[in-house]
């Protein structure tokens, strides 16, 4: 049996399924894996909480259902942060999940950066540092001989990234088409229904798979960010988030969702890849597609992927997500994968 000691930052929906997990799916990976999932610390907004023989999960839960840090637990600390966590107590894996920041990748870029300079695996839900600095973090994990796994930050449960990786090894990819951000479907979908725009991103707030800055979503720059890890990770291309055309929905109507529809499309957010030269033409916009298009046929709780490629014909993938629980049970993939 493996035990794994593992470091939580960041306790909003993503961490709380987090939890869950640990504790619904622990005899399965005893049994299958020979893993044991210990949680020695974890973060939040007002400190953090750590013990080296594991924090009880429920604790965790209940303080913060009922709205307290988990400062507030018998071994918490206030004020405490991911860097100070990670000198107080031993620890095998960092999970990282705090809000994602696009200007400084704050608190989850220092964090990473730390632990990948340990050479401590960590495995990512937040976009943010991916997004500023994927290629200096993957280095930092190359050096050190650290694992940096990120599944869950491409449409969560949805394994884009293991499709374009592992399982196109041996093709060119000639052309990306994503929609991974289950916000906005969920919005234009319940638009085509009759909700207006802000009934239907109250509803996706509801569902906890907003992100704590709404206008990262309808605005483009969620979708955005995953196209970029697509772009380093599948493409091989050094890329940045400055580096992406970025549009989102907050423009249409149900005017122009019922005209689509007239012409026989359907506006989804669209992430694209395209060869431009020698080089890739990178974009987030809202785009009609016509309704036989894999990518427009999905429903208002799905997201999905499309490869183009040379060898291996064209490849689709979606998910049915409702809620944060697939994004965690991406972290729980990665852990695992990440021990053989």
């Amino acid at each position: 049996m493996k035990m794994l000691r593992l470091l939580l930052c960041g306790m909003g929906n993503v961490h709380r399924n987090f939890l869950r997990i640990v504790e619904s799916q622990r005899d399965l990976l005893r049994e299958r894996h020979g893993l044991a999932l210990i949680v020695v610390g974890v973060t939040d907004s007002g400190g953090a909480a750590f013990d080296a023989a594991g924090l009880d999960p429920q604790a965790i839960l209940a303080a913060k259902s009922a709205g307290r840090s988990v400062a507030s637990l018998p071994s918490g600390r206030a004020g405490m942060d991911g860097l100070a966590l990670l000198d107080a107590v031993p620890a095998d894996v960092l999970l990282e999940a705090t809000p994602v920041n696009l200007r400084h990748g704050q608190p989850g870029l220092d964090t990473t950066r730390a632990a990948l300079r340990r050479g401590m695996p960590v495995v990512l839900a937040n976009k943010g540092p991916l997004a500023l600095a994927f290629q200096e973090l993957a280095t930092l994990a190359h050096e050190n001989h650290a694992s940096l796994r990120y599944s869950a930050c491409v449409g969560g449960a949805l394994p884009t990234i293991n499709i374009g990786v592992r399982d196109l090894a041996g093709a060119r990819v000639t052309k990306v088409e994503a929609m991974v951000n289950g916000t906005c479907q969920g919005i234009l979908r319940q638009m085509e229904s009759g909700a207006s725009f802000e009934e239907a991103l109250a509803e996706m707030q509801r569902r906890g798979v907003v992100e704590a800055d709404p206008s990262l979503d309808i605005d483009g720059w969620d979708e955005a960010v995953k196209l970029v890890i697509i772009a380093n990770a599948v493409l091989r291309r050094p890329t940045t988030i400055a580096d992406v055309r970025v549009s989102g929905i907050r423009g249409l109507t149900a005017a122009d969702l019922r005209a689509a529809e007239a012409r026989g499309e359907r506006y989804v957010l669209l992430g694209s890849a395209e060869p431009a030269g020698d080089d890739w033409a990178l974009s987030v916009a809202a785009v009609p597609l016509p309704q036989a298009h894999p990518l427009a046929r999905m429903s208002g709780d799905e997201m999905g992927i499309v490869y183009h490629t040379d060898i291996s014909g064209v490849l689709s993938a979606t998910a049915l997500e409702t809620d944060a629980m697939p994004t965690a049970a991406a972290m729980l993939r990665d852990l695992v994968a990440d021990r053989g």
